[in-house]
């Protein structure tokens, strides 16, 4: 039975909050799924003798499938409900994620990653359901709340590396429950069919199903808007490129600083707690003082920080001509911990502004967030499908770890130009009068 907006008010607000309780518990939990081949993928790498861009297109390729799964999903989630979808997509998902544990090939891990992608586009189902359910001055923060799901991949970080290990490699109960990295995916496994039942039994039997009846061209319509466009490029720079760097970091922090897999874990977790844990935050202040003052100061923050990031070690060289000499100046190390300060930096940037970004859609787009929130964010997952291989692309071209950092720096700097240009084309459509008033002088002559 469809629920409409002149539900009781108390009865709806109970409802609401308990939705986005359980959708933001099994959205962290389909996060950590989504990225698990980030953790599980480096001692799949060393047993199958894997190649970099082997493991690069391991770690990408769900990305890349629940990226475009989110604007078909985040439609079903309007017409059918997110109830439904939600607990569907959990149940399916499970299947891939048990046939990792399974796998002994690398063809075999391939597949498998092309399916546990639809753990990822839990996100607009999520979205599109909590959405509907929250009155509009509330939705920044709701929806904030909802994306902070995304610390699932800090549980993968964390957990996953203690997993591995913790079964031997034979497994338990004469190998049905298998060892080694093979375990952790066993597990997620069982936590995805736990987490469908609690989902399916916990929440609202009813639901508020806005695309409900409503033909498929109608609900398209908006994705013809280039706005809708700029929001999901806005999205490439806060959350496809947190996935990236989410899944880029363990290996730069073994390769780059030569700490073993637990410690680089723990460090990329203090890129994704605040990356994850400060939606709320974004959400509030988007609310507070609008999308696009949050968004102007996180596109500074990330294309500064990641600037510095790209620096790579060395020092300045001058050539005397006169005298041949060559002196060196300016030493640059760039240790362990400036990394990590600066990366944490980028994180709380991207905290922050993933929430505004979608804070953007319901001023727009009051009766279509399920397809706008869809595209938004199947273009920024896109992100972080191919950021990790221009990562890898830059690092062949150049050798230098450090250079991920610049093709972040461009992508944050051309974000940041477009709402610039955005701003001043509003500003112009309100004000034509004013164009070109910097023009004239103040005084004109004669006037004194």
């Amino acid at each position: 039975m469809a629920v409409n907006s002149q539900m009781e008010p108390e009865a709806r607000s109970r409802g609401a909050n308990r939705i986005l309780v359980i959708a933001t518990i099994g959205f962290t939990l389909c996060f950590a799924v989504w990225v698990v081949f980030a953790i599980i993928g480096l001692p799949a790498r060393q047993e199958l003798g894997l190649s970099d861009s082997q493991f690069a297109l391991l770690a990408a390729t769900p990305i890349l499938t629940g990226s475009l799964l989110r604007i078909p999903l985040g439609i079903v989630a309007d017409v059918f409900g997110g109830r439904r979808v939600f607990t569907v997509l959990l149940l399916v998902t499970a299947v891939p994620v048990y046939l990792v544990s399974k796998a002994d090939s690398y063809a075999e891990l391939l597949i498998s990653a092309l399916f546990i992608g639809l753990s990822g586009a839990t996100f607009a189902v999520g979205i599109a359901w909590v959405s509907a359910w929250y009155p509009h001055e509330r939705k920044g923060y709701a929806l904030g709340m909802f994306g902070a799901g995304n610390v699932g991949a800090s549980i993968t970080k964390l957990l996953a590396p203690t997993l591995v290990t913790a079964v031997s490699v034979g497994g338990l109960a004469g190998g049905r429950i298998p060892g080694g990295w093979r375990f952790v995916p066993f597990f997620y496994a069982v936590l995805l069919v736990v987490m469908a039942v609690l989902l399916w039994t916990l929440t609202p039997s009813h639901d508020i199903k806005p695309g409900r009846g409503r033909p498929l061209k109608e609900l398209l319509m908006p994705l013809r808007q280039i706005r809708v466009w700029r929001f999901g490029y806005y999205y490439v720079v806060v959350f496809g490129a947190y996935v990236a760097l989410a899944l880029w970091l363990p290996k730069y922090y073994v390769d780059v600083f030569g700490v073993d897999l637990k410690v680089a874990g723990v460090l990329t977790a203090l890129f994704i707690f605040p990356a994850s844990l400060l939606r709320p935050v974004g959400g509030h202040l988007a609310d507070r003082i609008g999308a696009r003052r949050v968004m102007h100061w996180v596109f500074a923050m990330i294309a500064v920080a990641s600037l510095l990031l790209s620096f790579p070690d060395g020092h300045l060289t001058l050539h005397q001509t006169k005298t041949a000499e060559i002196r060196e100046i300016l030493p640059f190390d760039q240790n362990i911990w400036l990394f990590t300060m600066l990366v944490f930096i980028i994180g709380i940037a991207m905290g922050i502004g993933k929430a505004a970004v979608y804070r953007y859609i319901p001023d727009y787009f009051e009766d279509d967030v399920g397809s706008v929130g869809g595209l938004v964010g199947a273009v920024g997952g896109l992100g972080g499908f191919y950021l990790p291989l221009l990562f890898a692309g830059a690092l062949f071209l150049t050798n230098l770890p450090t250079s991920a950092f610049f093709v972040l720096f461009l992508f944050s700097s051309a974000a940041w130009v477009w709402l610039h240009l955005t701003v001043l084309r509003i500003l112009r459509s309100a004000s034509p009068h004013l164009d070109h008033e910097f023009e004239r002088r103040e005084h004109p002559v004669g006037t004194r």
